[in-house]
């Protein structure tokens, strides 16, 4: 289960990162970046703080935890980040259990899948998703707490 540190009243958003995102700053930084996962998580948490929310960062490379973090997500968090990796193209699991959620849900991409290899232009995350934010690198994942902050704020029944 994760922990959520912060004393903010508000849920945390949960910002969940699928396979080999743990390797980023040296895995093909001339598509990713060199920004590392440690990093882009400090930077989640300030933005977060910012908006006064909290982050609850979380990674794996295994479909099943991701699924599992989805569905705590369903009763622990006020929204939902997701870059699922390689699982954005192929999931079914994963969509399911978006689909599950009464909450904001933003997909986020380092690089622009649109621009890459035919097989990441479909995407089954974005079929659950609030909105989707791509190819901006390290900044995706800040405008994607812009954006949960921005649909919690709003008046309900944003989220689709």
């Amino acid at each position: 289960m994760a922990k959520n540190t912060s004393k903010s009243k508000t849920l945390p958003i949960y910002i969940i990162n699928g396979p080999n995102l743990n390797l980023l700053g040296a895995r093909e930084p001339s598509i990713y970046g060199h920004t590392t996962l440690g990093e882009i998580e400090k930077l989640c948490a300030a933005r977060a703080k910012s908006h006064g929310l909290s982050a609850v960062f979380l990674q794996s490379n295994k479909e099943g935890e991701l699924v599992e973090f989805l569905q705590e997500a369903r009763t622990a968090a006020s929204g939902v980040i997701i870059n699922a990796a390689g699982y954005t193209h192929t999931s079914v699991a994963i969509l399911d259990a978006l689909q599950m959620l009464p909450l904001p849900v933003i997909e986020v991409h380092l690089s622009n899948p649109a621009r890459r290899e035919d097989f990441r232009h479909l995407s089954y995350v974005a079929k659950a998703a609030t909105g989707t934010i791509a190819g901006l690198g390290v900044n995706s994942y800040l405008l994607a707490i812009d954006a949960v902050a921005a649909v919690l704020a709003g008046p309900k029944g944003t989220r689709k």
